[in-house]
């Protein structure tokens, strides 16, 4: 035992605040799987689902908080995938085939009015009232909709082009549709989860 006694006293103090906040975080880290893990499991793509919102930095303890980050994870990689199509549009010169042109200009837009699309909806879960619930929840509900209707049209596109590029956006667009969908059950989840939901004044 420590010769001086306030020192180990101190000692102890810090040590019990430390096993009492290390308890409150796995608690909390528990909580947050649990709702994430029940919440995912009939999503479409339960895995992809569990993945993206397990490893997703930010409060995540409501329906709610996990409808906004679905959306967020959805919005996040439909910008980098239009990003990435409207580099690879600039690039194709006018000797490749006519099809492939097309499919990549019409997915262009596409993945342009899904980011647009995903942001409302985004916006509308941030801003969600009591009274105007239902209207806000079919909004969102709609553009996130026609987000994931966009993205799947984008791959109908490419439905008779072939080589590398198609292989390449079929691959992205692909990932972005599937996390979109989650999104959207996420969103549906919480519409029936109303009565839970703590709105903003």
């Amino acid at each position: 035992m420590s010769n001086n006694p306030l020192l180990f006293f101190l000692t102890v103090v810090f040590f019990s605040f430390w096993l009492i906040s290390c308890s409150a975080t796995k608690n909390n880290n528990d909580e947050t799987g649990d709702l994430v893990h029940s919440s995912c499991l009939h999503a479409n793509y339960p895995t992809i689902c569990i993945r993206t919102l397990s490893s997703y930095k930010g409060p995540a303890k409501t329906h709610r908080d996990l409808a906004q980050a679905a959306v967020k994870v959805s919005l996040s990689r439909a910008r980098k995938v239009s990003k990435y199509l409207t580099q690879v549009s600039s690039s194709v010169n006018k000797g490749t085939n006519k099809r492939e042109r097309v499919a990549l200009s019409d997915c262009v837009e596409q993945l342009s009015d899904s980011v647009e699309e995903l942001g409302k909806t985004l916006s509308e879960l941030k801003h969600l009232r009591g009274e105007t619930f239902r209207w806000q929840m079919s909004n969102a509900e709609t553009w996130a909709s026609a987000a994931l209707t966009n993205e799947d049209t984008c791959l109908d596109g490419f439905e008779d082009v072939d080589g590398r590029v198609k292989i390449d956006v079929k691959k992205k667009i692909t990932n972005v549709a599937r996390v979109t969908s989650n999104a959207l059950y996420m969103i549906n989840r919480l519409d029936e989860t109303r009565d839970k939901l703590r709105f903003n004044p």
